[in-house]
């Protein structure tokens, strides 16, 4: 009886304590938005490796190296490794966020450019909140929906205008992306929520090592690296920065404010990396660009004051 009523007592302080959650929603929405900047760095950089590593090569090796550091982390604070009951989770999101949105992005990034990917990629959170609300049962409120079907709405058409109306190869993998890393998103944000978030990500990028650092080998095999400075180091940042670091940071953030408010944060992020395109790729903004800034601004406001 003594271990039920245990169990109980941290929800029955959350729901009697909302100050609690008030105190949690500033540090939260911080982490949340560093793991959108980080994110925002991920198709520049990967378009920098692309210039010295094959696309399966770069996934491979920045998924193995973001490993290693997750596992030397793990190791080092002597982190158990997590319950049973918690592989099936940890699974969904070495899949979604480890596995596929890398492959899938990196396979479009060959044919389109940064600044299209990115616009497509903006639809994830609305599909991270719809996926989030099937999984958890989470109800936010209409004005939250209106609010993330308006700034979905505004990067769709952002989206439609730089293709000229057609989709491409490029954007069936951005859409595959979509749908595989809001799944990890919202596992992984569950998770968060009774264990670290960096154990979170650590965890389900030490279970796939064994299948990226032989892959990673292969793939050199196959197709050998032609390593410049750009490549080294675009392969570094999805490797530690966007691999491990930015969600490590993400998982947090949504573990204190809630997937659905921390997946609009996201909104800013397609924004955030046309304008990385213009400093780091040299690519052009359309004049549409400040317009859907100031219509996703206008929404990430209504989402975060909107109460599920």
């Amino acid at each position: 009886m003594k271990t039920q009523s245990s169990a109980i007592a941290p929800s029955a302080i959350a729901v009697s304590t909302p100050d609690l959650a008030d105190r949690r929603s500033g540090p939260g929405t911080l982490q949340a938005a560093l793991g959108v900047v980080a994110f925002s760095l991920t198709f520049p950089a990967t378009a920098w490796g692309l210039e010295g590593f094959g696309p399966w090569t770069l996934v491979a090796a920045r998924s193995a190296l973001a490993a290693l550091i997750a596992g030397v982390c793990l190791l080092t604070l002597r982190i158990p490794p997590p319950a049973r009951r918690h592989w099936a989770g940890l699974a969904v999101v070495a899949g979604g966020v480890v596995v596929g949105f890398p492959l899938l992005t990196t396979l479009a990034l060959r044919t389109s450019t940064t600044a299209h990917a990115a616009v497509v990629v903006g639809l994830l959170p609305l599909t991270t909140a719809l996926l989030s609300a099937l999984r958890t049962g989470a109800r936010p409120s209409r004005a939250f929906w209106a609010a993330a079907l308006a700034g979905a709405g505004a990067v769709a058409a952002f989206t439609v205008q730089q293709s000229g109306g057609a989709l491409t190869s490029a954007d069936l993998y951005l859409f595959g992306a979509l749908l595989v890393c809001a799944a990890g998103y919202t596992e992984g944000g569950r998770l968060a929520r009774v264990m670290p978030g960096w154990q979170v990500i650590g965890w389900a990028l030490v279970f796939c090592l064994p299948l990226t650092l032989p892959a990673a080998a292969l793939a050199l095999a196959l197709d050998p690296a032609r390593p410049t400075a750009h490549s080294v180091a675009g392969l570094l940042w999805v490797a530690a920065g966007s691999q491990f670091l930015g969600l490590v940071v993400w998982y947090r953030g949504m573990a204190a404010i809630g997937v659905p408010r921390a997946s609009q944060l996201q909104l800013a992020q397609p924004l955030l990396t046309l304008v990385w395109s213009v400093l780091l790729l040299g690519e052009h903004l359309t004049p549409a660009a400040p317009l859907t800034a100031a219509a996703v601004v206008v929404c990430i406001a209504v989402t975060q004051r909107a109460r599920g």
